[in-house]
């Protein structure tokens, strides 16, 4: 392992003598002690011994001359340095009922769902951070607005003297307008839900029955319109897939394709936040849901007229819930007091990921009632009475209070010193003092021991976590034990911010600018620098921004990339911009990290950088003794894998350590990377297509200039989608 980023400073030489000179050295000694040899050839056995000893001696002032790299490890456990644990992969899990239930039904916290066991491939298994309630949604007010605003300040009630409630829920009455009769983009309509039933995570079923022949003028397959609910902080998107909406945007073409009747109705899936709060707009208080006329796409019609309905009802069929890559582990028995200072005791799980509230060691005494410990990062300030005791992340290792014995020549010393400063005239000897001192004050127990013969057990404990965690969505579908009423699960969205356990390398590179910032914020390369350390192994990248104008002067604007699982590059699959997205879980932990450690006044603004897709569209000719099938095709996958390493935020760049913020690409970095390629004769035309999010779709186009640019805030990446195009396309030029 070599260090090759510490400075290098002068060092001092030791010892100095080569192995030429070692030889030289002991034959001209050869005469003083031994006058009989006089034969120094090389062939002589003694020379050869001569020079084999001077080779070790030559071996052993190497490592003489070096401070071993074992004794800055030493260093770094002197000044309290550990190794990071891996950091568990979270994700929202979605379970859905068999069918609706007339009562609020709750998952427990803790509930293990998985993904598919392979037989190269152990399962992954998440956890459930906290319980999911699946209320019994009850719908208050059905509201219309002219415009769609942030905060809807007019507002018309639809339901007050027209329809009316039936008692198994359903609203029903008079023929209904969605939108106005000559209906415009911003018109939009608002459902408002009893604030007193849990709903935050549930997934929705809102049934339409529509009225018969209603003809609206749209696409179904495309309807302008979005669905979101309030959040607290801005109307997030609640519909999951096209395939979702029933009514195919109130159309029902679905439901006459078939011969049916839009009076029958039909279900529209809604997955709502997992945090939602109840809120007032103007004399409306509830949870809110709304759907607006968006405009139309480009070639696609918008509503001709207005659709109508004339029966609404809603019922809850699932919930989604945070949940973590984590297995738990309850009531394990870690063994049995000796009674001495120091004993540690090892956890069957590692890695132990951090403790929560309920997960702490007990101790149960001989006769005597159990005591709830508490866990420290070190016995620094514990007193010999304090039940306290350490916990290794990494390898899992438990350590009670250890008991320290000092010199009694450095205390006697200390004494004496500290005597010399006494005003004169003392009536006692400083040699009476010292022999009437405790022999006990010269041992220190920090943090009390368990008693002898006492059970020592871990009440609970989660362990998992790494990249390995980063599953795409779709990949929890197992549930690790039967969960009542529920159908099936799924997570809609892929795991983020799992990160591998930190190596000793990294801790090394870690150390230097912990010291440098001293764990406070001031100049921009202190906010980068802690930022990664707020995010635990979450934050692979971190990019501060210096202000634009005197108007950002006392903001920090920091750029934030998330860990994720790179193991698709090697597939030649390449990472999608949504593995990157910042969650707010992470946002909100880096920002609070950050403000205990920032200069008063100073505000913190964190987001994510602008991701630019880049699709790569070439063609190669081989060398000759390549023109093999199967060597072809591995070339070319190399060459795709290659790519998809190359435009990437973490692997990509040219020093493979990600791709730089703001850096442009050129047709030119396509060359130098595949002239890296053994087998690559030439290139054909380069050309080079972006993919940029336009609203929540990503469009792919060929740029004027044969030049991708990311912009000051952007970053490049490349994925595979084929309905996109995102793909790299290379062709062989026979």
């Amino acid at each position: 392992m070599e260090f090759d980023f510490l400075p290098n400073l002068p060092k001092s030489n030791l010892d100095d003598r080569t192995y030429k000179d070692l030889v030289e050295e002991c034959i001209l000694r050869i005469p003083r002690y031994c006058p009989e040899w006089t034969n120094y050839n090389p062939s002589d056995p003694g020379v050869t011994l001569i020079e084999l000893f001077a080779w070790l001696t030559d071996q052993m002032l190497l490592r003489f001359n070096r401070v071993p790299l074992r004794n800055y490890v030493t260093f770094l456990e002197l000044i309290g340095v550990r190794l990071q644990a891996s950091v568990p992969a979270q994700t929202d899990i979605t379970f859905y009922l068999t069918s609706s239930l007339p009562e609020p039904y709750t998952i427990p916290g803790g509930t293990e769902v998985a993904t598919v066991r392979t037989e190269t491939e152990e399962a992954i298994v998440f956890s459930t951070d906290e319980p999911l309630t699946i209320g019994s949604p009850s719908l208050r007010h059905f509201l219309t607005a002219e415009v769609a605003d942030e905060e809807p300040e007019v507002l018309r009630d639809r339901f007050t003297n027209l329809w009316t409630q039936r008692s198994d829920g359903e609203w029903e009455g008079r023929e209904l307008s969605l939108f106005n009769e000559q209906p415009e983009p911003g018109n939009s309509f608002y459902l408002v839900f009893d604030p007193e039933h849990e709903l935050a995570g549930n997934v929705l079923a809102v049934t339409f029955k529509g009225e018969a022949a209603t003809p609206t003028g749209i696409n179904p397959d495309a309807p302008p319109r979005r669905w979101e609910a309030w959040n607290g902080a801005y109307w997030q998107s609640v519909l999951i897939q096209e395939t979702d909406d029933g009514t195919r945007g109130f159309s029902f073409s679905e439901i006459r394709a078939q011969g049916g009747n839009p009076l029958q109705g039909a279900d529209l899936v809604l997955h709502l936040p997992i945090h939602w709060p109840v809120t007032r707009f103007t004399t409306y208080q509830g949870l809110w849901l709304r759907c607006v006329y968006t405009p139309a796409s480009l070639g696609q019609p918008g509503y001709s007229s207005s659709p109508r309905i004339v029966a609404l009802s809603v019922r809850a069929i699932g919930g989604t819930v945070a949940a973590s890559q984590s297995s738990l582990v309850r009531n394990e028995l870690l063994g049995e007091s000796d009674g001495t200072p120091g004993q540690t005791f090892q956890l069957e799980g590692v890695p132990v990921l951090t403790r929560r509230e309920d997960e702490y060691i007990l101790i149960e005494p001989p006769g005597g009632l159990p005591q709830t410990w508490q866990e420290v990062t070190d016995f620094a300030n514990s007193q010999g009475e304090d039940l306290h005791y350490t916990l290794d992340s990494r390898t899992g290792v438990v350590q009670f209070g250890p008991l320290i014995r000092e010199p009694s020549q450095i205390q006697q010393q200390t004494f004496l010193r500290s005597r010399s400063y006494l005003p004169m005239g003392s009536n006692r000897s400083i040699a009476e003092e010292i022999s009437a001192q405790d022999v006990n004050a010269l041992e220190r127990q920090f943090g009390a021991v368990p008693p002898r013969g006492s059970k020592i057990r871990m009440v609970a404990y989660r362990t998992g976590g790494g990249q390995k965690g980063n599953v795409q969505r779709a990949s929890l579908t197992v549930p690790k034990s039967a969960v009542p009423y529920i159908a099936r699960v799924i997570n809609h969205t892929p795991a983020r911010n799992g990160a591998d356990a930190e190596s000793l390398e990294e801790a090394v590179m870690r150390v230097p600018a912990m010291l440098r910032t001293r764990d406070r914020a001031v100049t921009l390369e202190d906010f980068e620098t802690l930022t990664l350390r707020a995010g635990k192994g979450s934050v692979a990248r971190a990019r501060c921004l210096s202000p634009t104008s005197v108007d950002e002067a006392g903001l920090i604007r920091l750029l934030v990339v998330p860990q994720a699982n790179t193991e698709a590059i090697a597939r030649a699959e390449g990472i999608p911009p949504e593995f990157f997205a910042l969650t707010p879980q992470l946002q909100s932990q880096v920002l609070s990290y950050l403000d205990e450690r920032r200069l008063l006044g100073v505000q913190v603004r964190c987001q994510q950088p602008d991701y630019v897709g880049v699709s790569v569209q070439t063609e190669v000719a081989l060398e000759p003794e390549y023109n093999n099938y199967r060597a072809q095709e591995d070339i070319l996958f190399k060459l795709r894998v290659a790519l998809y390493r190359f435009f990437n935020p973490l692997t990509g760049g040219p020093d493979g350590t990600g791709w730089p913020f703001g850096r442009p690409v050129y047709p030119s970095d396509i060359v130098t990377l595949f002239q890296k390629t053994p087998g690559v004769r030439y290139l054909g035309v380069i050309q080079l297509f972006e993919i940029r999010q336009h609203d929540q779709n990503w469009v792919r186009t060929l740029p004027l200039d044969p030049v991708i640019n990311p912009g000051p805030q952007g970053l490049v990446c490349s994925w595979a989608d084929n309905r996109l195009r995102s793909g790299h396309v290379i062709n062989l030029i026979q």
